[in-house]
């Protein structure tokens, strides 16, 4: 029998309606799907959560209040990717039951009927690919609000539904290492730490980044400067210094031409920024490489939950 919050996915007021869409036993916590009716999105989302052993309590529904709560990693995941790739791939839930972290993932785009898709079904713009921005110009700013959703809708209604605190940490995955390096350098007081496998560093710089915020927030690259992690850590001070890990493979197919790694190693040390950021001999930009280094992720970050 299936544990969790079954209800029609819906919006009542400002009550945001669960419903489960799938439940496993999985290293004695639970593994489950949700869909939701997200206001800023102006459409359905899907996300899926490990809630960990001592997070739920078998005989009924994860606690909604409480004093039992729990810290959460929200995981970004890249281009093309849904919030099913990490669930199913990463290898994350093992060490995140032996910690008591809740694990987060969400979309990487809104969907559905209505919502704007690349004209010539491109991967790397539209559907799957919302670079966690609020989109400025038509037609994609009706729908594609990714950033305001994962720092406030999101964690919101986490928060609201499951014994889930106000302690959290983000990570992310290439153009979700950038949404998630991103979101943190631009509010530190509300995470713990970040940390990032490939992520697109300087998407100023990158292909893939130069297309989709030309897309979505115009021609004036003034306002791609927020959206940019490398010039975020330049222009940062340092009482807003994360504890801040990145991991990037060496023989990673994208690495000169879209993620430019190189540009944020060299941003930290201009800033005095105390990252670390550790190039792994032979590894790629697939989920080998994240299910390698996951552990030291998840133990990073909550090593950080202790000291915020």
């Amino acid at each position: 029998m299936q544990r969790g919050i079954a209800c029609p996915a819906q919006k009542t007021g400002d009550i945001a309606i669960l419903k489960l869409l799938s439940s496993h036993c999985l290293f004695e916590g639970l593994q489950q799907r949700y869909r939701h009716y997200s206001r800023t999105l102006g459409c359905e989302m899907n996300f899926s959560i490990y809630l960990p052993p001592t997070a739920f309590n078998p005989s009924r529904a994860p606690r909604m209040d409480g004093p039992g709560k729990f810290p959460a990693i929200y995981w970004l995941s890249g281009l093309t990717c849904t919030d099913e790739n990490f669930t199913l791939k990463a290898g994350a839930q093992r060490t995140a039951a032996e910690l008591g972290i809740v694990l987060v993932i969400p979309d990487t785009s809104p969907r559905g009927e209505g919502v704007a898709a690349s004209p010539d079904a491109a991967y790397d713009l539209g559907l799957g690919a919302g670079f966690y921005v609020n989109a400025t110009q038509a037609p994609w700013s009706r729908n594609y609000q990714m950033y305001d959703y994962i720092v406030d809708e999101l964690p919101a209604l986490i928060e609201q539904n499951f014994a889930v605190g106000d302690v959290r940490a983000i990570s992310g995955h290439s153009m979700g290492g950038h949404g998630a390096l991103v979101i943190a350098l631009r509010n530190p007081r509300r995470y713990s730490s970040v940390s990032a496998f490939s992520p697109i560093a300087n998407p100023i710089a990158s292909s893939w980044g130069r297309k989709a915020f030309t897309h979505y927030l115009g021609n004036d690259e003034k306002c791609w400067q927020n959206y940019d992690a490398t010039l975020l850590i330049e222009s940062s001070r340092p009482s807003e210094h994360l504890p801040l890990l990145v991991d990037q493979g060496d023989a990673d197919e994208f690495l000169p031409g879209q993620l430019k790694i190189e540009r944020l190693i060299a941003a930290c040390e201009a800033a005095n920024y105390g990252a670390r950021i550790t190039m792994r001999q032979g590894y790629d930009h697939s989920y080998f490489f994240i299910s390698t280094f996951i552990e030291n992720h998840l133990r990073f970050h909550h090593n950080a939950f202790r000291n915020f």
